[in-house]
């Protein structure tokens, strides 16, 4: 029986709909044994013990090492959007596909920005954590309404925040390198460079991929670009954010908050878990439970149609 490989960090957890659907098109299926997130050894050492046709993947590093050394593998099915993890050139010239699952995290992540973004302007963690410690305090938060709000990606993510924000009495601007302006004109929002959106954005929402090119694309430089008080959410790509920076900028008062999902190393133990005006969760963007199911079975239904092509 051939076999398929799954090395997301949770898989079927929830609902064993997409396992089913591997089973019943013949497949023998074996999981992470890790629950979390595998390095590139790791990877490569349950492929060579593996063996698979298929392989369902996380945000794990595919490397060019790693797909040279895979023999037999025909097939790579990401359960997410981004497939920068992938080296796709290596991939393509060995002839093994590569699919994603882009839809189905939309409106999971898009939610998780906005209940960051909430979170952020009313201090909910943080007092909280001080009630907890038997401390009663009151503190003034802001209103999203009425807030210059930029967005850095307006793909499917950024679009969806961006539509909530706006029903929610926001002023959104945003900046994208393939701006889609049927919907920049339907829904009225400005078209704006990076500078600029920087120096006007009292909330910023990160909605864009890892590539070479945007590595730290958020700095030292662009922090303190934006408005003394402002609030930065990033729930797209740890890479693109100069953490040590981010550090810099939150502990001397120019920002006023920050909530990240995503960190350029994950499991994240770095110095933003000692500031109170930040909130860190770990990599859930897609993580609601209905999202997870619809991208799961995507992710197993892409595969088995890649295969069964190439049978």
């Amino acid at each position: 029986m051939s076999r398929i490989l799954i090395t997301t960090t949770s898989f079927a957890k929830d609902n064993v709909s997409p396992l089913d659907l591997l089973q019943k098109a013949g497949y023998e299926t074996i999981i992470n044994p890790y629950g979390r997130k595998l390095t590139e050894d790791e990877v490569l050492n349950l492929l060579l013990e593996v063996k698979p046709v298929g392989m369902i993947a996380g945000v794990e590093p595919i490397t060019a090492r790693v797909l040279q050394l895979a023999v037999g593998l025909k097939v790579i099915s990401r359960c997410g959007v981004g497939l920068e993890n992938v080296d796709l050139n290596v991939a393509r010239s060995l002839g093994i596909t590569v699919t994603n699952t882009p839809d189905a995290p939309t409106e999971a992540v898009a939610e998780l920005t906005i209940g960051l973004i909430f979170n952020l302007l009313r201090k909910i963690s943080f007092l909280d954590r001080e009630l907890r410690s038997g401390n009663w305090i009151k503190e003034t938060g802001s209103l999203v309404q009425g807030k210059k709000t930029g967005i850095i990606g307006l793909g499917r993510i950024g679009k969806r925040v961006a539509e909530m924000l706006l029903a929610l009495g926001a002023k959104v601007a945003g900046t994208d390198i393939q701006p889609d302006y049927e919907w920049l004109q339907k829904k009225q929002v400005p078209l704006v460079g990076l500078e600029e959106l920087l120096k006007q954005s009292e909330i910023l929402c990160l909605h864009v991929s890892h590539a070479a090119g945007n590595a730290h694309l958020i700095g030292r430089k662009e922090l303190e670009a934006m408005p003394k008080g402002a609030y930065l959410i990033n729930t797209s790509r740890g890479e693109v954010i100069d953490h040590d920076a981010l550090y810099s900028i939150l502990t001397n008062g120019h920002l006023a908050g920050a909530a990240l999902d995503v960190f350029d190393h994950e499991p994240y133990t770095g110095p933003l878990t000692q500031l109170d005006n930040v909130i860190l969760t770990p990599h859930i963007g897609s993580y609601a439970r209905e999202a997870r199911v619809e991208m799961e079975i995507q992710a197993a239904e892409n595969l088995i149609e890649e295969l069964r092509k190439q049978a």
